[in-house]
């Protein structure tokens, strides 16, 4: 179970929809607010499960805010049920952006995402509205608050030439030689991560300047406009009990059927890999029943939890709220 201390700040409770205005009423979120050319963005990020859905609705509509989703499976216009997309009642109280925006046949990465949701928001600033960005894929709220590193153009024969060394010495030697040249990033990179060795090498010696400076040089929207990140967490077991529900959920409602249904057609990479759909697929091939393609997903999902979490608390501008039951304090995860 994650460790979960209280802050000394205002008590804050959020099973209640009606205690959303405990969050509200904080300073930036207050209704002193108003739209003087810059509209405030905040951000409702958090593990899968956590109620993020939902308090970004709530808030949204406190604010008359508008939208952006920041989750990496809702983009797919053939997937509803297992990315657990919006309700059509929720679609029609407050406006989403983000959402539907390619096939599950189409590749979707972190920087077409980048370019979606910067056409979301100047659309929603030229209405004079607020904007609530809500969604768990890490990846896609570090592009957006920090930029994009723009890679430099992939050298063939130099990376052939580098897989070449790495099956021949191994990637102990290639990691030390990328320390000699860019210790950063060395450090940032396991020694058995050859992918990552061979890119932060083939971009020095190609451009002569370190992966580790050129990443440096990314700019996002932090410090752009004024932005509050809130990161919603509740105590482990109960998440993975409401994960566990929302996956029996999602079979009652028809994932079986949804994902029979895309897998006719030609997945690409990132939607093949969704969670729900390996695990329903094997099923369907006759490799184990459907009960053990449940088990799989429950299971991957506490992982994916996990990970979610890890990669949130490494952010120090995020502000922790305990979503829990029974919780009645703003808190932090240490």
């Amino acid at each position: 179970m994650s460790k979960i201390n209280p802050m000394s700040s205002p008590n804050v409770s959020i099973e209640d929809p009606d205690s959303i205005g405990a969050i509200i009423n904080r300073p930036l979120l207050d209704s002193r607010l108003k739209y003087s050319g810059m509209t405030e963005i905040i951000f409702i990020v958090g593990p899968t499960a956590v109620g993020k859905t939902e308090i970004a609705l709530l808030l949204a509509q406190k604010l008359s805010a508008e939208i952006i989703s920041c989750d990496a499976m809702q983009v797919y216009k053939e997937i509803n049920i297992a990315s657990a997309k919006p309700t059509k009642k929720d679609l029609a109280k407050v406006p989403h952006h983000c959402l539907n925006l390619v096939s599950v046949t189409e590749s979707f990465d972190a920087a077409q995402f980048r370019r979606e949701a910067w056409k979301a928001l100047q659309n929603i600033y030229q209405r004079g509205k607020r904007v609530v960005m809500a969604g768990g894929s890490g990846m896609y709220v570090s592009v957006l608050l920090d930029g994009l590193f723009e890679e430099p153009a992939k050298d063939e024969n130099l990376r052939r030439q580098l897989e070449a060394d790495i099956r021949r010495e191994g990637t102990f030697v290639l990691h030390q030689r990328l320390k000699t040249l860019d210790a950063k990033a060395a450090a940032k990179i396991h020694a058995n991560d050859a992918r990552r060795i061979i890119r932060a090498l083939e971009v020095i010696l190609t451009t002569q300047k370190p992966i580790s400076k050129l990443q440096q040089e990314r700019r996002g929207w932090w410090g752009q406009y004024t932005i509050q990140i809130f990161g919603l967490n509740r105590p482990r077991a109960e998440l993975y009990r409401r994960a566990q529900e929302r996956i029996d959920q999602m079979f009652k409602q028809g994932l079986v059927q949804e994902v029979k249904r895309i897998s006719k057609l030609s997945l690409s990479a990132t939607a093949k890999a969704m969670i729900g759909v390996p695990e329903v697929q094997g099923f369907l091939r006759g490799e184990y029943d459907l009960e053990r393609a449940k088990y799989l997903m429950k299971l991957h999902t506490r992982h994916y939890i996990k990970r979610q979490l890890t990669w949130f608390r490494r952010d120090k501008r995020i502000e922790w709220i305990d979503a829990g039951a029974n919780s009645s304090s703003h808190c932090c995860i240490q």
